[in-house]
């Protein structure tokens, strides 16, 4: 496998110049600079844009279907979706996209309000209305929904040692029984077209907490409704994620069930990355855990089906 140059900010105005006429760092082109120091192949692109560089060839193919993706999903959404000035290789086989940069800060900054609220209840009504041919004709791939009792199992397994290391009671996951996780098996045919990749610096806030814009689509799948609840939960805590999804129309099962897929995810990956498998900001993943974990009220329901046991 032939290794992929690393970009350069030298790489970066090369490019960036033969694609816009506009000056700003005394070099014939406007200033860039890395998003952040350990995101090498993302760049702000003076005030205006920002510049996407592909790392591998798979991560080419998921970005020039993103293109296609964010054009089908954009006429449905209340939010902004980022588009595209420019498009094409920036090295053999390896893609790049300059997009225009949707204004505001991340989730991560900014409190969402009600108002927000109704806004993530739109983008998640509006995901459930894309015809899931169309969707597919593009290449979005389908995913099976994940077992909720297997990663159950996992988070318990992970609880024991956060409480040796005193970041879990692990007591907390008792909530979640075995026939609880089989009463919130994803359903039969409730797949719809999800972005899978819901962080708090994928949501952009503005200071009036108003969700502005949605990023970086390149995840997206047909799929578990649930994920995309779940990365709410992460991305603005519980009870706003449970609250735009029951505006979007969910009812309580997959509610709930992104939420204990949440719940479960923070334990796990915490525990991965305390162990040194895996790695991250620890300050992130703590606070991730700390919003998956906000109590809700709709954890008071205690039947989905009359003819179904207790969650």
């Amino acid at each position: 496998m032939i290794q992929a140059p690393t970009p350069t900010a030298d790489t970066v105005r090369r490019l960036v110049r033969s694609l816009l006429e506009e000056g700003g760092d005394g070099t014939g082109g406007p200033a860039v600079r890395p998003v952040t120091e350990d995101r090498e192949h993302t760049w702000w692109v003076g005030s205006r844009h920002v510049l996407r560089l592909a790392p591998d060839r798979e991560a080419s193919v998921r970005r020039r279907r993103e293109l296609r993706l964010r054009e089908l999903v954009r006429p449905q959404l209340p939010v902004a979706v980022p588009a595209s000035v420019a498009h094409g290789d920036w090295a053999p086989g390896l893609a790049y996209t300059l997009d225009t940069r949707v204004p505001g800060g991340t989730a991560d900054e900014y409190d969402v309000s009600a108002v927000g609220e109704a806004d993530l209840a739109g983008l998640l009504g509006g995901l459930r209305t894309v015809p899931a041919r169309q969707a597919e004709a593009l290449g979005v791939p389908r995913t099976a929904p994940r077992s909720l009792e297997a990663l159950r199992r996992m988070a318990v397994h992970a609880a024991g040692r956060l409480a040796a290391a005193d970041e879990f009671d692990p007591a907390r996951l008792h909530q979640l029984t075995p026939p609880g996780a089989a009463q919130l098996t994803a359903q039969p045919g409730s797949a719809v077209l999800t972005h899978h990749g819901l962080t708090g610096a994928h949501v952009l806030v503005s200071a009036d907490g108003r969700v502005r814009g949605i990023l970086d689509w390149t995840a997206a799948v047909l799929g578990d409704p649930a994920e995309d609840i779940a990365g709410l939960a992460l991305a603005v805590g519980s009870p706003p994620a449970v609250r735009a999804a029951t505006l979007a129309g969910y009812g309580a099962r997959p509610c709930l069930r992104g939420l204990w897929l949440a719940r479960c995810d923070t334990v796990i990956r915490l525990t991965d990355r305390l162990e040194g498998r895996t790695t991250g900001s620890l300050p992130l993943l703590r606070t991730q855990l700390r919003r998956a974990w906000e109590p809700i009220l709709l954890e008071r329901v205690t039947d989905l089906q009359e003819d179904e046991p207790e969650p």
